[in-house]
């Protein structure tokens, strides 16, 4: 239990002087803050002791920190995992401006700490009429807590889910399901008739249309409170309760901006025009069940369902809904990193809980172990439903215990691999996957192969071995990524493994014929996978790797970075990473639509101005080419 404090008026100018000193509330005038002030409870946590905890119910308040340190912890993996400290000026707790579930987080005093809790209801009329205010509150919820305010003296803490893992939450961007056939009536009709039509339709609402115009809208609330309380006649016209004016949005607002819209204006219903003003056509309504219900598909409840899933078929739920959200965010042309980004950490979540699931069912594994994923999930690349390309590392054994460990670890990857293809990642036809012997062995043995791939290329390298330079740990003892890491970039000789890599990379398909035409197939589609996107992806991890990039597995992120370590050749790295996400997003684009791969486009099927606009693009590979001849002397006979 808190100690609670209720402020009384001769100390209240003393905590408005204290909280003028930080965001957000240095955008308000000092007469204002004393307003606030005299509504502020002050809350003594002793040490170790919970102010709330995962699944407890909202406050009605949000905190500020006046003095010690309170711990935002979450649960990750089933364990506690810390999330941010609270120092001073800190404020925390905003959850229950945006949400109505519970808690997702516990507060914690790390030490004996005083907190001012400042009643949500007394802080929101400042909220809405104070843009500085509102934007500040805005901005940490779209970003959740990637705020700018981290950067200075003061942080802003949202209550979102997962933080950590989603600083670019497509909740931003995802779009909603909602009533496109809203109930209309004039503003002559009768109460009882507008109550009759919304009960038949079994609506709570109704816009209220006069010459042609939006006008209002009545509610279930306009009949509690202006017709049950005896206050108008049920034979009224409804002009006489509707609520006006109407607050408009526009047809493809997304989930954070309906919520953020509700919250400024303190509204439960949102009418959906053509242009999101009130002068033109009415072409839905959004409630607030609208937007539970889009959070049921939310990047941060998708990683709670993944947690809970205990079968192959549930995890192949949150996989479907997974697609939606992408096919969402790409047809609103949100950025394609942060898709990337999103995506990547949901399918880890899915194959980190697969892993999960076949360990509880043989048991517990006789020595550590890493499973890494590769290829475009290892880049966190993959937003169509590819197949899946991983590896296993195991620590070194006893000889007496080497057949028995190999046996379990034989069980467990097909296992896995059975779980994944249930889920519905097809199996490699590279037999790139743990299930393979060749890729489930002791850490010696893995350091060895990667040392015989770089040392002696041609006589232990395989066409395809340049995907397991391009790795992301997925479960396990993650000690084994550097140790895996370190042994790659300490071998000392690289130049046959680079010519090797080079040669492959500039003798790829080209994309375009001598015509300037794109090379299709006889089909005549292009694949723009092999004679496009694999080019870029070998181009820039053969150069990341020539530059010491350690850790940095995405193709767009090593373009962006060798245009830091390579000035010279800087320009031609920034197109090459924007180039990379317009393929990618045509490639995604075509399998969206036509449930495969993507790996085949119609060129014809696009538009002039982008099938142009592909064609020009392209080129970047040439100039790429050119710098892979250059760096290490090849030629394209080499």
């Amino acid at each position: 239990m808190t100690n609670t404090v209720i402020m009384k008026d001769s100390i209240s100018e003393n905590v408005a002087n204290f909280l003028r000193d930080f965001k957000p509330f240095n955008f308000l005038s000092f007469e204002e803050l004393k307003v606030i002030a005299k509504k502020i409870r002050v809350h003594h946590l002793p040490k170790n002791k919970n102010l709330f905890q995962i699944n407890d119910n909202l406050h009605d308040a949000f905190y500020v920190v006046h003095s010690g340190v309170v711990h935002l912890t979450v649960i990750s993996d089933a364990e506690e995992t810390l999330l941010n400290k609270c120092y001073v000026g800190d404020i925390f707790g905003l959850r229950p401006f945006f949400a109505k579930n519970n808690y997702q987080m516990t507060a914690k005093a790390n030490e004996e700490s005083i907190l001012y809790a400042i009643p949500i209801d007394i802080f929101r009329p400042f909220v809405v009429q104070n843009s500085d205010v509102l934007n500040f509150l805005l901005e940490s919820f779209a970003h959740n807590s990637n705020n700018p305010a981290d950067k200075i003296n003061n942080k802003l803490i949202s209550d979102s889910i997962i933080l950590t893992d989603f600083q670019n939450d497509l909740s931003f961007f995802q779009s909603l399901n909602y009533n496109r056939k809203p109930i209309i009536i004039s503003s002559d009709q009768t109460i009882r008739e507008a109550a009759i039509l919304m009960t038949d339709n079994l609506v709570d609402n109704a816009f209220v249309i006069e010459d042609k115009k939006l006008v209002g809208i009545v509610t279930d609330a306009d009949f509690r409170m202006k017709v049950a309380t005896g206050r108008n006649a049920i034979h009224a016209h409804v002009d006489k309760i509707m609520t006006h004016p109407v607050i408009t949005v526009t047809e493809n607002i997304s989930l954070a901006e309906a919520q953020l819209v509700m919250l400024s204006h303190k509204v439960h219903h949102l009418c959906v025009t053509i242009d999101g003003t009130p002068h033109t056509d009415v072409k839905g309504v959004i409630t607030q069940n609208d937007l539970v219900q889009a959070q049921a598909n939310s990047p941060g409840v998708l990683i709670r369902e993944i947690k809970r899933s205990a079968t192959p078929q549930q995890l192949k739920s949150v996989r479907l809904a997974l697609a939606d959200i992408i096919q969402q965010a790409i047809t609103k042309n949100i950025p394609l990193q942060h898709i990337f980004n999103v995506s990547g950490e949901i399918t880890l979540a899915i194959i980190r809980r697969a892993i999960e699931i076949a360990t509880l069912e043989l048991g517990s594994a006789p020595v550590p172990f890493a499973y890494f994923s590769i290829g475009s999930q290892g880049r966190k690349e993959q937003l169509l439903l590819t197949d899946h390309d991983n590896f296993l590392i195991y620590y070194d054994t006893e000889i007496q215990q080497v057949r028995y460990v190999k046996d379990y670890f034989s069980q467990l990857t097909k296992r896995i691999n059975e779980i994944l293809e249930k889920v519905g990642f097809k199996h490699c036809p590279f037999g790139h996957n743990a299930n393979n012997h060749h890729w489930c062995k002791s850490l010696t043995e893995w350091v060895k192969q990667y040392e015989n791939w770089i040392n002696t290329p041609g006589e232990y390298t395989n066409e395809h071995c340049s995907i397991f330079f391009d790795f992301e740990f997925v479960y396990g003892d993650q000690n084994m990524e550097s140790e895996i890491t370190d042994a790659i970039f300490e071998v000392k000789n690289k130049v046959l493994f680079f010519d090797y890599l080079g040669n492959d990379a500039i003798n790829k398909p080209a994309p375009l014929n001598f015509f300037k035409k794109f090379n299709e197939e006889e089909d005549g589609k292009f694949n723009i996978k092999g004679k496009a996107i694999d080019q870029m992806v070998d181009i820039a991890r053969l150069l990341a790797f020539h530059h010491g990039l350690k850790g940095i597995n995405n193709t767009f992120s090593r373009y962006k970075e060798l245009a830091i370590k390579d000035k010279d050749n800087a320009e031609i790295y920034l197109n090459a990473a924007d180039v990379f996400l317009l393929i990618s997003r045509l490639r995604t684009l075509e399998g969206l639509k036509n449930d495969n791969t993507g790996i085949f486009i119609d060129v014809e099927h696009l538009s002039k101005a982008d099938k142009e606009k592909l064609k020009e693009s392209l080129h970047v590979l040439k100039d790429l080419e050119e710098i892979v001849k250059d760096t290490f002397q090849l030629t394209q006979f080499s």
